[in-house]
């Protein structure tokens, strides 16, 4: 829609943007932080709320992978819903049904009511990204767009390094309800913005009849499965299990639906053939594996800290905070590095200052603690901000003009694709490695040796017997193993990242004169 009416209102555009214009541009950048920060913002209050809807470790990444798995589907979707019912109006309804979902997940007594509202949250929320770029394309002349990305850049690198610290401090000093309450407020300023920055548009029925519905129903069923059956394969012993085997042909009937959607419709729902292009398809797989580690690794540093460090929810948070400090500096001097830095050079560097991060986090031990993380998150936000900025540009530039929300929408979905892929792969190499070094460090200890009969001894004299010091024993040996498995999570985010490093010759330079275009 915004491609198609540019073109018409350009010349009708003022030079300069008047008050109306800019309240959407901050209503959209609003609408896109709030969806971004609460990709995360239950990351450094998991245990908690684990503990509170009696979720298991592994059946916690639920509620972090189920907002994900939804926005994934809903972005490629947001141009088609925007074209049937109106800008304003898909805006306002996918705010107020944001603010029910949240309150159903601040609700929430049992993990499937929070997945219930996780979902509706990512539905909602993810449709209010896309359409923040498309408000600074419509809303404001050409000369001060790059103002409107930057600010949308700035909310797209804030809310998920902001989320842990902002959900921890709502944990530890209210409750961690309060980090969905707490979007009740904002989004009825955003709906009132809405109403004063946009204009109604009439909805367009005969989009229904244009539909991809082969692909909008492929998309849900194969992605919603193959979640479910990485999510839960390994606690369901795989095909062992029917819920399994019911997953995983949901899933393929899914994709072959959404291949079906490809070659039939007119106007697929997600334009799958832009992979086949080498550039483009060079830019999703390093946009998957960056979204692999950026949501990995806010994931995985709260529960390092929370189980082996004692932190609590905020402290965990102001962690995760430390990745989006370089970020922030960084923004100020963007289109400087877009024009005078080789994109081929800049994501190469950003890759490798990505992987150094996780290979320099691949080496913890029970002693580490909050400030031990310093340096692997500033360069983790230094890799981010070089790696995910100009791969974005890199999205716009590798195909035709016309395709260029098509390609958008599916980086995006990409990007995120990653984020669950490791969610549910972080839960799955935890539990096997956990296992496999608490044996190793078990066969290690001979009860016949002298060595471990003198430390039993020795042990059992100061805490009671030895039936205490066995316990106490294994207790020491699943904290070891545990240290050890996500040693071995960082060190696989460091490798993946470096295999595809070789992927940047494929790239092609910016246009020295381009405009930046927006990204999230």
């Amino acid at each position: 829609m915004a491609s198609a009416a540019a073109p018409a209102n350009q010349g009708a555009r003022p030079e300069r943007a008047d008050a109306s214009a800019w309240i959407a541009v901050a209503a959209g950048t609003l609408g896109a932080l709030m969806a971004t920060l609460d990709i995360s913002i239950v990351n450094s209050a998991l245990p908690t709320i684990q503990g509170e809807i009696g979720a298991s470790g592994t059946e916690g990444t639920w509620v972090a992978t189920a907002y994900l798995v939804a926005e994934i589907v809903i972005i490629p979707m947001a141009a088609w819903l925007q074209r049937l019912l109106g800008l304003r109006t898909f805006l306002l309804t996918a705010a107020g049904l944001f603010t029910l979902f949240s309150v159903v997940c601040g609700l929430a007594t049992t993990l499937s009511m929070m997945i219930i509202g996780r979902v509706g949250q990512g539905f909602t929320g993810g449709a209010m990204i896309p359409t923040a770029q498309t408000i600074i394309a419509q809303r404001l002349p050409r000369s001060q767009q790059p103002i409107g990305i930057a600010l949308f850049g700035v909310t797209a690198i804030l809310g998920p390094v902001v989320g842990p610290l902002l959900g921890g401090w709502l944990t530890e000093n209210l409750s961690w309800h309060y980090a969905f309450f707490i979007n009740v407020p904002i989004c009825a300023i955003l709906v009132t913005m809405l109403l004063v920055g946009l204009r109604h548009e009439k909805a367009d029925p005969s989009e229904l009849g244009r539909a991809d519905w082969l692909g909008i129903a492929g998309l849900t069923l194969g992605l919603g499965g193959l979640t479910v059956f990485l999510e839960d394969g390994q606690r369901e012993q795989w095909f062992e299990s029917g819920l399994i085997r019911m997953m995983a042909l949901t899933s393929i009937i899914g994709f072959v639906l959404l291949f079906i959607g490809q070659r039939t419709a007119k106007r697929p729902i997600i334009k799958l053939s832009l992979l086949l292009d080498r550039q483009f398809g060079s830019v999703a797989l390093m946009g998957l594996v960056l979204g692999m580690v950026l949501y990995g690794t806010s994931y995985v540093i709260p529960q390092f800290l929370a189980a082996l460090a004692g932190y609590n929810a905020l402290q965990a948070g102001k962690v995760v905070l430390l990745s989006g400090l370089p970020s922030l500096f960084m923004m100020a001097i963007v289109p400087f590095l877009l024009r005078t830095v080789d994109i081929r050079i800049a994501v190469a560097v950003g890759l490798t200052i990505m992987a150094g991060s996780a290979f320099l986090d691949s080496g913890l031990t029970t002693e580490t603690a909050g400030g031990d993380f310093t340096a692997s998150q500033l360069m983790r936000g230094v890799g981010q901000i070089l790696g995910m900025l100009f791969l974005s540009q890199a999205v716009v530039r590798a195909v035709p003009p016309a395709d260029a929300g098509d390609a958008s929408g599916l980086f995006n979905a990409v990007r995120n694709l990653g984020g669950s892929f490791a969610l549910a792969g972080i839960a799955i190499i935890q539990e096997n490695r956990l296992w496999l070094h608490s044996r190793r460090i078990e066969e290690t200890l001979n009860a016949n040796s002298v060595m471990v009969q003198d430390y039993v001894a020795g042990l059992g004299g100061t805490v009671g017997g030895t039936s205490a010091a066995l316990g106490l024993i294994g207790q020491q040996i699943q904290q070891q193993a545990l240290v050890m498995a996500y040693n071995d999570i960082f060190w696989i985010m460091g490798a993946g990242t470096l295999i595809v490093l070789p992927l940047v010759l494929f790239l092609r330079p910016l246009p020295k004169d381009a405009a930046p275009a927006a990204m999230h």
